[in-house]
């Protein structure tokens, strides 16, 4: 994705967020009229990549953006729903040079993602989620080893801890 695309991906997410804040959306095409309206042109595989990539909840009253980190929850807290999640949903951590690849079950990815971002943890420069992989970016080799092994620490002894080979 090109700088001017994700920058219209971002003023689009960003509209998103703001109109679930203002009234309940109650579908997709109900959200990709109001965006319309707004002068967001959005195809429907689009929007529902955005759907999934906010995190967006479907509730009885519409969608509902999940709610952000707070401050006040101690960063213990965090990384304790981080270790929840990798040993719910993680099948497998890999260091593959500068990226740490955890393996999900199918629609597993998000979660693991979400409470990765949240955790804060030292040398995760971003990450990315899919269905069932999260890739996890960090500033170098060493880095991505170290993050491997911690967050492989949780997943149960059957669960591998695998090395990329070079």
């Amino acid at each position: 994705m090109n700088n001017q695309a994700s920058g219209r991906a971002r003023r689009r997410r960003a509209e998103i967020l703001r109109l679930l804040a203002g009234h309940p959306v109650r579908s997709q095409e109900e959200l990709q009229e109001l965006l319309s309206r707004r002068g967001f042109a959005v195809a429907q595989p689009t929007l529902s990549r955005d759907v999934r990539d906010l995190g967006l909840a479907r509730t009885p009253t519409g969608y509902a953006a999940p709610p952000a980190p707070s401050p006040f929850v101690p960063g213990d807290r965090r990384e304790e729903a981080l270790d929840q999640a990798l040993a719910k949903d993680a099948l497998s951590v890999q260091a593959a040079g500068t990226l740490v690849v955890i393996r999900t079950p199918a629609a597993g990815a998000h979660p693991v993602a979400r409470a990765l971002d949240e955790a804060a943890l030292p040398g995760v420069v971003g990450t990315i989620a899919g269905d069932d992989t999260v890739f996890v970016a960090t500033p170098d080799a060493p880095s991505a080893q170290r993050l491997a092994r911690r967050l492989g620490a949780p997943l149960a002894p059957a669960r591998p801890i695998r090395r990329a080979r070079a």
